[in-house]
């Protein structure tokens, strides 16, 4: 079925970044033939236009006719103008018929009903992000896991009996203790040399961003509950160890990002202990003090109720200070020379700042972004958040989220064997992955990624898995470990490769995700197909930009299969994944140039006729065809 098109890319935006204010360009495309979201003819169009909504009180926009629809792709472009009345400016299209029924097209799709303002298109007049995150492959790295130097600190601490008091020391080739104490303070060495001595690996793969778990000293292997923030952990290698990172990843091309944790430290943080010491200390209001009534009983909030993670209190200014503002501020430190960080990712950044009826979480992230723009504007900022959190990612602070909703969870509830646990970290309800059809997957994609505005959708992180979570191999259906990470590389957002997932790992849970890499398996049967098509991949998203900010329309959608086009003026690009033997149809008229589609990667089948476009599989297949960009009015 062909409905009326709108999203977010330069093909129906005409400026990315506007200024409060500014009157930006809108268009909309209607295919001859449209149909409305009952599936019945729209017809005759009496008007068209937008309904924005600024100052919360709805405003009309009439559209004009810009291009009948022609005989070259049969669609006609409809042109509103919409000017930018506040900071996040929300517009829905709104199409009358002859017949008097009215069609409301939001980033959910086409409805026959009035729709809801959360899910509009959103214009933004924020500071955007950096051009080069939207164009990023992500590889996550969890240090002590990754790779030993030459001279590992760890082995050199380990013989002179000097290890830290908390670390229980392990082999690389040892199976991991997924029992406490173990399971937080079991450690294998790995450290920030080891990293850059296998920087090869990271570009071979094509990704060009790094993002390293915390480094600062702590008392676990994940570092989560730092000590200080004002130096890189010993263990390590030191400050001198991530500078040589950061200038030897630099140096290839690839971007360094760190990870911060604002909600909460750790309970030996110098900050915690003054705290403790001295009553009347500033350090006192960095924290919620309480009784024993206090979560968990021990006299302070922490982070569900862990002892080790003391709770953050943000309406400390000398908390705010020392942390997240300005230039002499944590955030700030590690942007500047000599470490150059290139942006942050932000733990819990969903519960920061928030406690009962208390919610700073708006001033605490727009701070560490107005620090990151004074320091230096060309850095990234991520915020975890694993749920629906849309609302705090309206683009006054994050560039993007790492978050489940819109992506993972439907892609495993789509590519995973029924039944499947869902392991700890990503939210499944009563622990099982529910089983989704095609259509199903598309759905719930849409309904959590309409609440972002289009430009914060791409840069939020398309993961299969994180450190938090199982790996997606462990209960994948067979043969669709490509699948999943072709759609990774292949709908809006930022591409992730959780470290191990090249090598075809597997891990029951987030801990169980978190095994030592195996170097030296690269050329093993069983990990060189899987290497291989990563690589692969990576750089088909890495060679064709229309993957990194094209538009995306949904073609066709089965229980078993799906497809949809990523479109600019310059190239479009057609993708097809399917979990079983499948075959999908759609209209000749919904894309241009199938007939001379070049295929860029697969084997699924694309024929053409009169009558349409089918594409076919006889089993579990990716597949990515070329074809001609979008001839769009005045371009």
């Amino acid at each position: 079925m062909l409905t009326p098109h709108h999203d977010g890319s330069p093909l129906h935006v005409s400026t990315q970044s506007p200024a409060l204010g500014e009157t930006v360009r809108v268009r909309l495309r209607v295919p001859e033939g449209a149909v409305a979201a009952d599936g019945t003819p729209i017809g005759g169009l009496a008007w068209v236009g937008t309904r924005s909504n600024p100052n919360r009180e709805p405003r009309f926009d009439e559209a004009r006719l810009v291009s009948e629809a022609s005989a070259v792709d049969g669609w006609s472009w409809w042109e509103a103008e919409v000017e930018v009345e506040n900071p996040v400016h929300g517009y829905r299209w709104l199409l009358v018929g002859d017949d008097g029924r009215q069609h409301w097209l939001n980033q959910v799709g086409l409805s026959g009903v009035e729709t809801r303002d959360r899910d509009d298109f959103k214009l933004v007049a924020h500071a955007a992000a950096p051009d080069w995150v939207a164009e990023s492959v992500l590889y996550q790295v969890f240090p002590d896991r990754f790779a030993k130097s030459q001279r590992a600190p760890f082995d050199e601490l380990s013989e002179r009996g000097e290890l830290p008091e908390w670390a229980i020391a392990a082999e690389w080739g040892d199976a991991l203790d997924p029992v406490p104490p173990g399971r937080s303070k079991q450690v294998f060495g790995g450290d920030l040399d080891g990293v850059r001595e296998k920087l090869d690996h990271l570009a071979g793969l094509g990704v060009n961003l790094l993002y390293l778990t915390p480094v600062f000293p702590a008392r676990s292997n994940h570092r989560y509950d730092a000590s200080t923030f004002d130096r890189v952990d010993d263990l390590l290698g030191g400050d001198d160890a991530l500078v040589r990172l950061v200038e030897a990843a630099h140096a290839r091309g690839i971007r360094v990002i760190g990870d911060l944790t604002s909600n909460h430290s750790g309970d030996a943080h110098e900050w915690f202990r003054e705290a403790q010491a001295d009553h009347g200390s500033a350090e006192r209001e960095f924290y919620y003090f309480r009784d024993d009534r206090a979560e968990g009983g021990h006299g302070y909030e922490s982070w569900l109720g862990v002892p080790s993670l003391p709770k953050f209190d943000w309406s400390s200014g000398e908390l705010r200070r020392r942390f997240v503002e300005g230039p002499d501020s944590v955030v700030a430190k590690y942007l500047k020379a000599p470490y150059s960080l290139d942006g942050w990712r932000i733990d819990v950044a969903n519960m920061t700042g928030r406690l009962g009826d208390v919610d700073l979480n708006a001033e605490v992230r727009a701070a560490i972004r107005r620090t990151m723009l004074e320091v230096d504007p060309d850095t990234m900022l991520i915020g975890e958040s694993t749920n629906d959190g849309a609302d705090d990612f309206q683009g006054d602070a994050w560039h993007g989220a790492m978050t489940y909703a819109p992506f993972t969870r439907p892609l495993w509830s789509w590519l995973q064997e029924p039944g499947s646990p869902a392991g700890g970290g990503i939210g499944f309800a009563l622990g099982r992955v529910p089983t989704f059809t095609g259509g199903q997957f598309v759905e719930a994609h849409l309904r959590f990624a309409a609440g972002y505005p289009w430009r914060t959708r791409l840069g939020t992180m398309n993961a299969l898995d994180t450190h938090d979570t199982p790996r997606f191999a462990t209960h994948a259906r067979p043969a669709t470990a490509p699948v999943a990470f072709g759609l990774a590389v292949t709908m809006p957002g930022v591409p992730v490769v959780w470290a191990g997932d090249e090598f075809g790992l597997t891990g029951v849970d987030g801990e169980a995700s978190r095994t030592p890499m195996p170097w030296g398996s690269e050329g093993d049967p069983e990990v060189a197909p899987v290497l291989a098509a990563y690589r692969e991949l990576i750089a088909l998203r890495r060679e064709h930009p229309v993957l990194a900010t094209g538009g995306i329309r949904w073609l066709a959608v089965g229980d078993d299969a799906v497809a949809f086009v990523r479109e600019s003026a310059e190239a479009s690009v057609l993708v097809f994944a399917s979990r079983a033997a499948a075959t999908l149809s759609f209209a000749a008229g919904a894309v241009t140039g199938a007939d001379a589609a070049a295929r860029l990667y697969g084997m699924a089948g694309l024929e053409t006729s009169e009558g349409g476009v089918v594409l076919s599989a006889d089993g579990p297949s990716f597949a990515v065809w070329a074809l001609p960009g979008v001839v769009a009015p005045g371009s």
